[in-house]
């Protein structure tokens, strides 16, 4: 039995591609060490449209990931061969999830309840659906909505800073711990997820409740009253 993250991004910031090729490095020894701390065995490494190999000695081991952003929300794909890149809002879920089996990976509808509508396709054949660790409170509704999908649940943290790694997980039942393991343990159900309940843990979710609050009304604020000074159709 091992314990892996399957949801962390290398770094805090997007866009910046070129700054950004040179800083992931760093940022995967500091997420796989900030796993290992946490008693983890394994990281996904799952960026926004692209994947760069990346197994820094030290810490947990990387798995290797992306994370698609679709044309109705974001798709995680894990396994042993994700794309190296896709473009943000070119392809369905349903082309990203083929796109990952084509390539012996699991696609994981990532944060259900937030931006996205993919949950609302029960056709597309998802490996599994995810417990975010931003947002913990929504597992009831993730839960309700993998029960109705006869899908499994996986846990992660959406970690964009090292410190934040681990904050959910996910337990994968297997005999060896690699990509290809992970997959299948993923396909078979043979997984679960977790939410870490720690004094540091509860003081972050708490922080970022506060942090949201806050963004959500200077938002209402600068958002432009409908009719007023708006042209049709822009508000």
């Amino acid at each position: 039995m091992y314990t892996v993250d399957l949801h962390a991004h290398t770094r805090f910031f997007h866009g910046r591609r070129a700054l950004g090729d040179r800083f992931d490095p760093l940022g995967a020894r500091l997420l796989a060490r900030a796993a290992g701390r946490r008693g983890l065995e394994g990281v996904a490494t799952t960026n926004h449209d692209y994947y760069t190999p990346l197994d820094p000695p030290g810490g947990a081991q990387t798995i290797p990931g992306i994370e698609i952003t679709t044309d109705q929300g974001h798709v995680l794909v894990v396994g042993p061969d994700p794309p190296s890149a896709t473009k943000p809002g070119a392809l369905s879920p349903a082309e990203a999830v083929a796109l990952a089996h084509d390539r012996d990976c699991a696609a994981i509808v990532a944060h259900p309840f937030r931006n996205s509508s993919v949950r609302e396709l029960e056709e597309v054949p998802f490996d599994a659906i995810e417990v975010n660790g931003k947002h913990p409170r929504s597992r009831p509704l993730v839960e309700e909505l993998a029960a109705e999908r006869d899908l499994p649940l996986v846990g992660g943290s959406d970690a964009h800073y090292p410190f934040e790694v681990g904050r959910a997980y996910t337990v994968v039942e297997a005999d060896r711990f690699t990509p290809e393991a992970v997959v299948d343990a993923i396909r078979d159900g043979r997984v679960s997820a977790r939410v870490a309940d720690s004094p540091l843990d509860r003081l972050l979710r708490r922080a970022y409740r506060v942090i949201h609050r806050h963004k959500h009304v200077i938002d209402a604020i600068e958002r432009p009253t409908p009719g007023v000074g708006t042209p049709p159709g822009e508000d």
